[in-house]
């Protein structure tokens, strides 16, 4: 019997070591961690228990009999994140490359189902070299019936991708259909065909980080969520995003102690709007003052600046957040904004997460680069979004809500429970210069100066939408918090189904 056991730990201890210590220091002197290393910062201590430990390939091509070590090049199995029950998978660079075959991928899919049956996010950590060439096709089907997988679980349960490595060819798709993307500045890359290839097939010379590299992603592509300093970094804001999201589509997420008066006054919003409606302020700085403790998790900061997305708590309830940033852009709508946000306020859909917006919108921003870019597709994009959630929606216009840009953002029409606006809103088809000199076209500038003064005390205020009925209550920028916290308290019991269809065609 000790015998026996003795076996069993060393066994244990050669599929710990993975690639052996030569290349365990070599993934260390790029500054990786391990894939092991990961999971254990990941998970609370302790509560990591491993699936497949002894699982080895299959293919004798190329003499890879020879070579057969325990995991595979994937270490996959279950803990806790805050006492929460979390599926992990992490791709082991020192066996192989963590490059995938068959029985890698069937290590992953395993998983994943598991994950599907009982209702718990998956977390994939990325760091591989891509196929693996010698088995072939093999190789190639693995990759799909993770992606199958992936889709399937999209909107059931929550799945967030950690690329930490290369991440390469067709192993981007993963990722690419997960929730959120988080990527590590320097060591980390995503795409489809690597520089060598785009040099052989377009004779563009482009380094791998400027091809695929963190600030690739989080800035021109929008593909990356966001991107850390190192491993650790990523991994403390990753186990921090998972504590405001539910385990499944069955729950609600997770209801957090909080410090915080639901009903605190904040006497400095009341002067946040300049008195110059042209003058920009920073939206963000309304966030976290509306937020319990302060506390904003941002998601996609590096891109689109011109509109805001993230999660905080009320009342230590989740909400997802959607504002306007009149610092960037004047808050105006484009195509990349409007893509980040319905791409958003669906997943808060699909989690039961309530939806706050807060709006500060001049418009849609004119242009032909917008027009050509197919900005009418993308707009509508976000305006489906909002029209289909079910979950409780509640809007605060803080300044300029103008034209399309007004209906779009959650406004009452788009089934918004709660519609309120502070007493700075202007809620109008649009500026008071531009309608008078439409109106009156052919006036001398004298008379179209006097009359835009006329439509500035008409309609450069909410009390015209207010008389109605499209919005709410026009409240004091002060007692924000309260009545949002109040609004979202009285939406718990919130029910609304829309038509059965097998599912919608968003204009993608």
């Amino acid at each position: 019997m000790k015998d026996i056991l003795q076996e069993l730990e060393g066994r244990r201890e050669t599929a710990r070591k993975g690639g052996g210590e030569r290349r365990i220091v070599a993934q260390h002197a790029k500054g990786k961690l391990t894939a092991r290393e990961r999971v254990e910062l990941l998970l609370d201590e302790g509560s990591f228990e491993e699936f497949d430990t002894f699982v080895a390939h299959r293919c004798t091509d190329f003499g890879m009999e020879k070579d057969r070590p325990y995991g595979d090049g994937v270490v996959t199995g279950w803990g806790t994140v805050n006492g929460r029950l979390i599926y992990v998978f992490s791709q082991d660079f020192t066996v192989f490359g963590g490059s995938l075959s068959e029985t890698h991928a069937q290590k992953i899919c395993k998983i994943m189902d598991m994950a599907m049956q009982n209702g718990a996010p998956v977390i994939g950590i990325n760091d591989s070299g891509g196929a693996r060439i010698q088995e072939g096709v093999a190789s190639l089907a693995g990759y799909a019936e993770v992606f199958q997988r992936n889709i399937m679980a999209s909107g059931v349960v929550p799945q967030i991708s950690l690329i930490m490595g290369p991440c390469a060819g067709g192993a981007v798709y993963s990722p690419a259909m997960t929730d959120f993307i988080f990527m590590v500045k320097d060591s980390s890359y995503m795409f489809v065909t690597g520089p060598d290839v785009v040099k052989t097939v377009t004779n563009e010379v482009v380094t791998a980080e400027e091809l695929g590299g963190a600030s690739t992603h989080t800035k021109k592509s929008s593909v990356a969520d966001g991107a850390y300093e190192n491993d650790v970094e990523a991994l403390a804001e990753t186990r921090r995003l998972i504590d405001f999201l539910p385990l499944s589509n069955r729950e609600r997420a997770p209801v957090r102690p909080f410090f915080d008066d639901p009903a605190r006054i904040e006497s400095s919003l009341d002067t946040l709007i300049p008195d110059n409606p042209n003058q920009p302020y920073d939206m963000k700085e309304l966030i976290l003052k509306l937020a319990d403790e302060g506390d904003f998790f941002e998601i996609q900061a590096a891109f689109a600046g011109n509109i805001i997305t993230g999660f905080i708590r009320l009342e230590g309830q989740t909400v997802g957040v959607v504002a306007n940033q009149p610092m960037v852009l004047a808050g105006c709508l484009d195509i990349d904004s409007s893509r980040k946000a319905a791409r958003f306020v669906r997943f808060c859909d699909a989690f039961e997460i309530p939806i706050l917006t807060l709006v500060d919108v001049p418009g849609f921003l004119p242009g032909t680069s917008q027009e050509y870019g197919g900005v009418i597709k993308h707009g509508a994009k976000l305006l489906f979004a909002y029209g289909e959630a079910t979950v409780p929606k509640v809007t605060v216009i803080t300044r300029k809500a103008y034209g399309g840009a007004y209906d779009v953002m959650a406004s009452k029409h788009l089934r918004g429970d709660f519609n309120y606006a502070w007493p700075t809103a202007e809620i109008a088809v649009m500026g008071a210069k531009g309608a008078t000199e439409i109106i009156y076209r052919g006036k001398t500038a004298e008379e179209i100066a006097e009359r835009t003064k006329e439509y500035e005390d008409r309609f450069a205020n909410p009390f015209v939408a207010a008389e109605k009925g499209f919005i709410d209550e026009v409240i004091m920028p002060q007692s924000t918090r309260r009545r949002i916290s109040r609004a979202f308290a009285s939406l718990r019991g919130k029910k609304l189904t829309n038509p059965w269809k097998k599912h919608d065609n968003i204009p993608l």
